[in-house]
């Protein structure tokens, strides 16, 4: 997947890259998205990486901080969309850019894969453990944003007083983790865009206040 920016990556000491490492971590978030943190093997990753496992390991550390490049990288590209929502004017339009946008994402690919913050250690045993938390604490900082987005819904007038910013936000991020496994599991663009029209139906306003 292409990210629409990109930040430097650290270069090695001494003998300069032979290869480009964005293409690289473009090709490992691939290899991560498919089969989970687990289950894709480093022989998996230098082959999809075209690199060999001296080169992987002085581009970009172990495993697990490949990993963590890999998110980074997702959050630049293929979920940015989620970033670019809290921006909308009103908090039912934050919701929907958000929802449509993680359609897009989920089944725009040849496969529907899910979302690589909800799949991607999904399967993980005690020894990956802290990519599991390194996953749920990436997961909570989006609903944190959502929380203080809808927090400023109610102080502008957009949200009833009494909407709960918390549960509001916990409430959409249940829907996309939701999706993110129909998705996996082979649900359509148009039975998930199904999902949203319910939630969206149901969104309090201050007119319904």
């Amino acid at each position: 997947m292409k990210s629409k920016t990109r930040k430097e990556l650290p270069r090695p000491v001494g003998r300069p890259l032979s290869f480009d490492p964005h293409k690289a971590l473009d090709r490992a978030l691939d290899v991560f998205w498919r089969k989970g943190y687990e289950g894709a093997s480093l022989s998996d990753l230098t082959k999809a990486m075209r690199i060999n496992r001296p080169s992987l390991y002085a581009a970009f550390g172990d495993k697990e901080r490949l990993f963590r490049k890999v998110l980074d990288r997702y959050a630049e590209g293929p979920a940015s969309h989620s970033r670019a929502a809290l921006q909308e004017p009103t908090s039912r339009a934050v919701v929907e850019r958000l929802l449509y946008g993680t359609i897009e994402m989920l089944t725009s690919g040849p496969i529907p894969r899910g979302c690589l913050w909800v799949q991607g250690a999904l399967a993980c045993g005690n020894s990956a453990d802290s990519v599991r938390q390194e996953l749920i604490s990436r997961r909570s900082d989006g609903e944190a944003a959502l929380r203080q987005r809808f927090k400023r819904a109610i102080i502008e007038g957009d949200l009833p007083p009494d909407a709960n910013p918390a549960s509001l936000a916990r409430y959409v991020a249940i829907i996309i983790q939701g999706m993110s496994v129909q998705a996996a599991s082979g649900a359509s663009r148009g039975q998930l865009r199904g999902i949203i029209d319910i939630a969206l139906e149901s969104w309090p306003s201050r007119r319904n206040a």
